[in-house]
């Protein structure tokens, strides 16, 4: 049974895993808007609205693991203007996607995390 709300949802169109996340989304939640990384949000702002209801700091959201992390942001130290814009311009950095309800939102490092959001009024 879907379940009824409204899911905006950022994503790695070129990550397998989140494709799969984005499915597995849409087959619950009846209304589900997706968003490429890379197309929105362009802006600090939105980053800052998604990084409050996430309760995170940028740094918080990256794969360490990623090749362009290793490479120029390891040991390195950010203002917090840094560190948004490094999500900004580098959005394929981001670990999982973010699925994102009213002023709440979850990291989806699994499938099942949407269910998260669900529980939250």
């Amino acid at each position: 049974m879907a379940l009824i709300c409204e899911i905006l949802f950022y994503y790695n169109p070129e990550s397998r895993s989140d494709k799969l996340t984005l499915a597995y989304t849409q087959s619950v939640v009846l209304h589900v808007m997706p968003y490429p990384f890379g197309r929105t949000p362009s802006n600090p702002t939105s980053w800052q609205i998604i990084l409050k209801a996430l309760g995170m700091h940028p740094k918080d959201l990256l794969n360490k693991a990623h090749p362009y992390y290793q490479t120029n942001i390891r040991d390195r130290e950010f203002d917090d203007e840094g560190w948004l814009n490094i999500i900004r311009y580098n959005p394929q950095l981001i670990k999982a996607p973010i699925a994102m309800r009213g002023n709440r939102a979850v990291l989806c490092n699994k499938q099942t995390d949407i269910y998260k959001l669900m529980e939250l009024n």
